[in-house]
């Protein structure tokens, strides 16, 4: 596994960095592919929030979380997220077995502190329909915002593409704008 950092606000020294990759080479048994890709990035926000961010990529799967821990304790950050991530893992290890067109995963490790089960499917329970208006983007953080939503998709007055406005969990907005396939 190939392992990126990047750090916000704080610098990083070479024993955050070395417990991060210790941590995180731990995940290397689910992947198969040999170009595999773990991008790390850390920060501290106001009132010592450590914050970590790690998004890893093998093959065409992305896993990614991000968790914060209080009063400068980076590890416990990249424990709680690596944990995140495992159980990401475990709980959908089927399908993504199935998308991976591997032989499968390795059986969990028998020491692991906490229980994942399966979830066998994905249940829809509530289908909603509305028409998609265009609009840019600011108007439809408004409406997101009105709606009290924590995404909103929306139809660019711009390009007539369809985009998506979301609520980052650190504050500010997302937007995300798709691409027509031809």
């Amino acid at each position: 596994m190939k392992y990126t950092f990047a750090c916000k606000r704080v610098p990083l020294n070479d024993s955050i960095k070395e417990y991060a990759q210790k941590k995180i080479s731990k995940l290397e048994r689910y992947f198969r592919e040999e170009d595999t890709t773990a991008f790390v990035t850390f920060s501290v926000e106001k009132d010592h929030l450590c914050s970590v961010e790690i998004t890893i990529r093998g093959g065409t799967t992305l896993l990614r979380a991000q968790t914060e821990a209080p009063d400068g304790d980076m590890r416990g950050a990249i424990d709680a997220a690596v944990g995140y991530i495992e159980r990401q893992i475990l709980k959908n290890k089927t399908r993504l077995a199935k998308r991976l067109r591997t032989e499968g995963f390795p059986p969990p490790a028998p020491a692991d502190d906490f229980e994942v089960a399966e979830e066998k499917e994905f249940p829809i329970v509530r289908t909603k329909r509305f028409s998609v208006k265009p609009m840019s983007p600011e108007e439809a953080i408004l409406q997101m915002n009105l709606l009290d939503h924590s995404f909103f998709v929306f139809r660019s007055s711009e390009d007539d593409g369809l985009s998506i406005v979301y609520r980052r969990k650190n504050g500010g907005y997302g937007l995300i704008v798709t691409d027509e396939e031809e």
